[in-house]
């Protein structure tokens, strides 16, 4: 991992599988574009890839199998196949010094990937207008472009959607995977601290419904808030009963 959880630098997986994975897209019949990526194309694959991996629980989200998918030596849906218990296995085999603290660990998690969803949202809605600029540029240019042109146009927008939909079912992943948990942990070892991390399971939720929508390039503080969608808590409670985490 490199700078922002990012993919580090290498040849092997820059190079190498990418070649192998388009060779291999192609055999599968599915569009391959030799386009340079643009710079927004770069930073949403950037920051998105957070979400695919999870450097913080290592493999729970299957690291390898993402690569793989990453580069399409293997096809483009192979996370559709993951189920939700792994991060809860994750955190019931970690050792922590006190049962609360895994309650803490859930409400860090959901807090990193809440504070970088606002960017993600608006590097993945930098790259749709990316793709409606080069539909109207080649919409007025096509009579002197070669076929090749278009082609290649339409395979890059069918990467660049596939792109997103992995995304969108990655923080679904997330989601459901940090809910399942929590539903465990409150049987297992029931705290206060599971108010906390219920809020925040609610403002994640927010950017969900948002991403399912695909509604990724909203305005002022809709887009920074995730939308001002509200989703129930599952707790209902009157009063002030704010729960601080830890730290």
């Amino acid at each position: 991992m490199g700078d922002f959880g990012r993919a580090a630098p290498s040849w092997t997986h820059d190079a190498a599988m990418p070649a192998a994975g388009n060779a291999a897209s192609s055999l599968r019949g599915e569009p391959v574009s030799n386009f340079n990526k643009t710079d927004q194309e770069e930073e949403m694959h950037d920051r998105v890839w957070r979400f695919l991996v999870a450097a913080h629980a290592k493999d729970w989200v299957f690291d390898s199998s993402v690569e793989l998918q990453r580069t399409r030596i293997i096809p483009p849906n192979k996370d559709q196949h993951y189920t939700v218990e792994r991060y809860y296995a994750w955190l019931k085999r970690t050792e922590y010094q006190s049962s609360r603290t895994r309650y803490s660990a859930v409400g860090r998690h959901i807090a990193a990937d809440i504070d970088t969803l606002p960017t993600t949202f608006a590097a993945i809605c930098a790259v749709i207008e990316v793709d409606r600029q080069r539909a109207v540029a080649y919409s007025g240019l096509s009579n002197g472009l070669p076929p090749a042109m278009g082609d290649n146009m339409r395979a890059r927008k069918y990467e660049n959607d596939a792109f997103i939909a992995w995304f969108v079912r990655a923080l679904n992943y997330r989601n459901d995977s940090y809910d399942f948990a929590l539903d465990n942990l409150l049987v297992e070892t029931p705290h206060e601290q599971s108010l906390a991390v219920d809020e925040a399971l609610r403002r994640l939720s927010a950017f969900v419904a948002r991403a399912n929508r695909y509604d990724f390039c909203g305005n002022g503080t809709a887009h920074l808030t995730g939308g001002g969608v509200v989703i129930p808590s599952r707790y209902q409670r009157s009063g002030d009963q704010e729960v601080v985490l830890p730290k």
